[in-house]
């Protein structure tokens, strides 16, 4: 058993007061979490880097298969930090394009990747092997008691003899995999993810409305217990040891992270899923919401969006919580951070440092308060 982090450096009064200052937030307020690949590390799951290697290594794909997806790779050479949803997001986008020259009857109907033409009928298949190689790589035996104790202490006083507020906590989840959602029912905390039914089941977004939730998952890149049947663009979820024909593994849902992904229909599940999440980021007026981000790089530009957009629309209501593992805000946290119009609605734990609003203060040492499994120590009353 790995020895947990050593987390004496929060005490200092600078630190313990960040933590007093969340712990204040999570009691006043409505709460939501935006949950990345990080939260999934203690688990067992590996994060999207070590995802890209297993699946481009993978022997599930075929041949054909795994030349499309090198050939992909290499259209971002250059680029920081690119992974195997940016590889995906850029396949789809190219099966989109294939796609519509069918339907338009265009003459040229191929994409070139090196020096090969490949029609939509091999993308998409490329497609479909990759998301079913992501699902194999996700479904293994996994420990989540790390999870189990989050949900525990999410979804009780944070402070003995202070009572949370009421409100549904809503997750809003960018992973495939399933453990918050298995950690919720084992701690017998009511929620619905959308999926109506049981072990089996199929989509209803009407199961986010139902009385006496105390949870709901918002699923925004899919699930890798999602499938989908022939002409039916709605989620099902499908027992593994039942075999229906037209539910293959070949038609899993686990993400759609392309330009095209969020079609703004009525039947698609994941604009479904995007609405609410907006509507989660906006809280009516008058009212306070707080969203902790842990476990997330600011890689996905739409989730980016969604949030900063949201931010800037709160009217001063909506308070941004975010966890990150570098020293100091960079990126999309360093523009919040120094933005004098909603600086003051985000408060940033860095690994050496807090930053909200003007006030800073920074440390010598790791704090290592942005890991899943400490954060959960902290919001159990671990000091």
């Amino acid at each position: 058993m790995t020895k947990p982090d050593d987390l004496s450096v929060l005490r200092e009064a600078a630190f313990s007061d960040a933590v007093a200052k969340l712990e204040d937030l999570l009691i006043q307020s409505g709460r939501a979490f935006l949950v990345g690949a990080g939260c999934s590390k203690c688990a067992g799951l590996p994060l999207i880097a070590e995802l890209t290697d297993l699946v481009l290594g993978s022997a599930e794909l075929d041949g054909t298969s795994k030349t499309i997806l090198t050939e992909v790779k290499k259209l971002f050479v250059g680029a920081a930090n690119a992974h195997i949803e940016d590889y995906l997001s850029e396949l789809i986008d190219l099966l989109a394009i294939t796609e519509r020259r069918d339907e338009r009857g265009a003459t040229l109907k191929e994409i070139a990747l090196g020096k090969t033409g490949y029609t939509a009928e091999q993308l998409r298949k490329a497609v479909n092997q990759i998301k079913l190689t992501i699902a194999r790589v996700i479904e293994k035996k996994v420990s989540i008691e790390t999870h189990r104790a989050f949900v525990e202490a999410v979804h009780r006083p944070i402070r003995v003899g202070k009572v949370s507020p009421g409100q549904v906590v809503d997750y809003l989840v960018l992973n495939y995999d399933t453990v918050i959602e298995d950690a919720l029912a084992l701690e017998r905390v009511p929620y619905s993810d959308g999926i109506d039914g049981g072990v089996t089941g199929w989509w209803n977004p009407d199961t986010f409305e139902r009385k006496g939730l105390a949870a709901r998952v918002l699923k925004l890149h899919g699930s890798i217990n999602w499938c989908e049947f022939t002409n039916d663009p709605l989620p099902r979820r499908v027992g593994s040891c039942l075999q229906i024909k037209d539910a293959g593994d070949d038609r899993r849902i686990l993400i759609w992270p392309a330009s095209t992904k969020y079609r703004e229909t009525q039947l698609d599940p994941y604009a479904q899923l995007v609405d609410r999440a907006r509507r989660v980021m906006r809280p009516t007026q008058g009212s306070q919401r707080v969203l902790v981000i842990c476990g997330y790089g600011f890689r996905d530009t739409h989730i980016n969006i969604e949030v900063d957009r949201a931010l800037r629309e709160s009217a001063g209501d909506l308070t941004i919580v975010a966890f990150t593992n570098e020293d100091e805000p960079k990126g999309q946290l360093k523009d919040w951070n120094e933005d004098q119009g909603i600086r003051d609605q985000v408060l940033i734990y860095s690994n050496r440092g807090f930053f909200h609003g003007e006030f800073s203060a920074r440390a010598t040492k790791d704090l290592l308060w942005w890991k899943f499994e400490n954060l959960t120590r902290l919001l159990g009353g671990e000091r």
